[in-house]
């Protein structure tokens, strides 16, 4: 692997330019031009009604195949363009003209789908078993359902270009916000800005001072914004209601749950584990609030390290720790990830203007990957970018599947990061130093179960009470804010002394349109992951394979089918969850005894 890494990504291979680049616009002139041209196929083509007249619905199954990848490819770029720089004014105005072009998509894509649910069901089952078409049978009648549980297709396409400066409107807003979120910082006696990207970072100082610092400024910050966040948010879930009222759903979790794969008997079983074993978690909060030497945890230091490493981890280092220890459990693993540190695939650079958080995007029509995070040298930050590369890896197993049968779903996009983050979280704890280190990177490996397990199901708790409550009308920030304390002191299980109000204001998830809850799918595939790691410690090198094989399948299977096939587990009952939780249990027992 070369060094020194790039700490800046290459965009240029795909569309030199940025957001100013030619090349780019002619691509997308050619994306709507190809999409114009299926539109008139589509609408001047009759379903099927005979195994003889299904050529003609093969031949734009491929169509719209191509068309998603490359408008997918577009959209990553754009998304890249405008994480790095939240003032390039440009990229967001191709971020909007992607959406436009999304909605015309989504209009061509529902009425395919209304051809494919006309069709008799002897002339159906012919057809998802013709050579070009089986591969991709799952997604089809995964999309054929669907169809049938939604408006007729010309209200729907109606529904999806309203959207455009509605509902997708609203939830872009949110960037807009946050580039002009700015905390002053003194350190070393100067004051600089920090982003919201850079501020954040800091709320895991080690210096209590500096977190609660930080942390002060960051609540009011965001207090100063809330009204417009206010707006937003209300304005995302009214739009949502009001659709899925009209098409007859009465369970706000319906569309979450069909668009994860997987079954509320499921999603019930995974939270009641978790709940029934908070008490453990409750002790390591208590006993590292007994260790900072206060009476209760306040929100800035639930993340606060512990004991002491390395002041700082330099990327490379960070970089080959990493390609190590995937090394350790998949050649075909750390290959990946070297060449993506080489091919400059990575964003890291701690500077002004990113927007915060991390993310991995696909490029499709490339066969690459794109990360992003800020990194500033933390156990947490390495484990972030093990996260970042975990799904990229995903992706690459996957690449030559047909596009269909490549679309996977949130909750087991981040069973793959999050296996990826436990195999080097794992080895840093047993390969620590000395006892001090090891406490303190055994301390971060917890608190990741305690973002799954408490805030993340806080985020779940209140985003399902304020669509209950948003049937009756707008909430006030006040009440917002509300909602938010009671859920963290429910999920915390009143371990914290103080709590982060405006963190549905902060939160981008909150505003995302296209994935409703962009919360539970983060603990399923935590809990997911951590059942398969326990397997691969288990079978030890022979398990690389079945891995990939479980990775293959994410995109046609429900995540229920999925676990039984790889692993012979019933993701409706308590067992699988139970044992996954185990795992992590072993890291308080580890703590509590370390500590004591």
């Amino acid at each position: 692997m070369k060094h020194p890494l790039n700490q800046t990504w290459d965009l240029e291979v795909f569309f030199a330019g940025g957001s100013d680049s030619e090349a780019l616009q002619q691509f997308l002139a050619e994306v709507e031009q190809q999409l114009a041209a299926l539109g008139t196929l589509v609408s001047e083509t009759e379903s099927p009604q005979s195994v003889e007249a299904t050529n003609s619905l093969v031949h734009i199954t491929q169509q719209l195949q191509d068309v998603f990848v490359r408008l997918g490819e577009a959209s990553s770029f754009i998304s890249c363009l405008c994480a790095a720089n939240t003032k390039d004014k440009k990229a967001v105005q191709l971020h909007g003209r992607v959406q436009s072009i999304s909605a015309s998509l989504l209009t061509v894509s529902t009425n395919y789908s209304e051809l494919v649910r006309q069709m008799p069901d002897d002339v159906w089952n012919t057809f998802l078993a013709l050579p070009d078409i089986a591969d991709i049978a799952f997604n089809l009648t995964e999309r054929r359902k669907e169809a049938q549980e939604k408006l007729p297709p010309e209200q729907e396409a109606l529904a999806g270009d309203l959207a455009i400066d509605g509902y997708h409107g609203w939830g872009q807003l949110y960037n807009t916000i946050v580039s002009h979120i700015r905390i002053d910082h003194e350190e070393d006696g100067k004051v600089t800005q920090l982003s919201a990207g850079q501020a954040h970072n800091k709320l895991s100082s080690p210096s209590r001072e500096v977190r609660e610092r930080v942390f002060e400024q960051w609540e009011e910050a965001w207090s100063e914004k809330a009204d417009f966040c206010a707006d937003a948010l209300n304005r995302i879930a009214g739009f949502r209601l009001k659709l899925y009222e009209h098409r007859g759903w009465e369970n706000v979790l319906k569309e979450p749950l069909d668009y994860n794969r997987m079954s509320q008997a499921t999603l019930d079983a995974m939270w009641d584990t978790i709940v029934r074993n908070k008490p453990a978690f409750v002790k390591y909060l208590e006993r590292k609030a007994k260790l900072l030497g206060v009476e209760k945890l306040s929100w800035c230091d639930v993340d606060a390290p512990l004991g002491s490493t390395q002041a700082t981890i330099s990327y490379d280092e960070g970089a080959s720790f990493i390609v190590e220890q995937f090394r350790k459990f998949s050649s075909k693993l750390a290959d990946y990830t070297e060449h993506a540190f080489d091919n400059d695939w990575i964003e890291v650079e701690d500077r002004p203007g990113k927007r915060p958080g991390g993310f991995c995007t696909s490029m499709p029509v490339s066969g690459q990957s794109r990360i992003f995070m800020t990194y500033a040298g933390t156990p947490s930050n390495v484990s972030t970018l093990a996260h970042e590369l975990g799904h990229g890896y995903h992706t690459y197993v996957m690449e030559d599947l047909p596009p269909f049968s490549k679309k996977y779903a949130m909750n087991v996009a981040e069973t793959a990061s999050t296996f990826a983050e436990m195999i080097v979280s794992d080895s840093a704890v047993k390969e620590a130093k000395d006892e001090q280190e090891k406490l303190a990177l055994l301390e971060d490996k917890i608190q990741r179960s305690i973002a799954f397990y408490m805030n993340i199901h806080a985020r779940f708790l209140f985003e399902t009470r304020f669509y209950e409550q948003r049937k009756s009308g707008l909430l006030t920030t006040d009440q917002l804010c509300q909602l938010m304390e009671e859920a963290q002191q429910e999920a915390y299980c009143g371990a914290l002394g103080s709590v982060h109000p405006h963190f549905w204001a902060s939160k981008l998830h909150f505003y995302i349109t296209n994935v409703a809850f962009y919360n539970f799918p983060y603990t399923f595939g935590y809990l997911f992951s951590t059942g398969l790691y326990a397997r691969a410690l288990e079978e030890g090198a022979s398990f690389a394979d079945k891995y990939d094989a479980l990775l293959r399948d994410t995109g046609s299977m429900t995540v229920e089918d999925l676990a039984q096939k790889h692993l012979g587990v019933d993701l409706t009952k308590p067992d699988f969850w139970q044992s996954a939780i185990d795992v992590t249990l072993q890291d308080v027992d580890q703590f509590l005894k370390m500590t004591e």
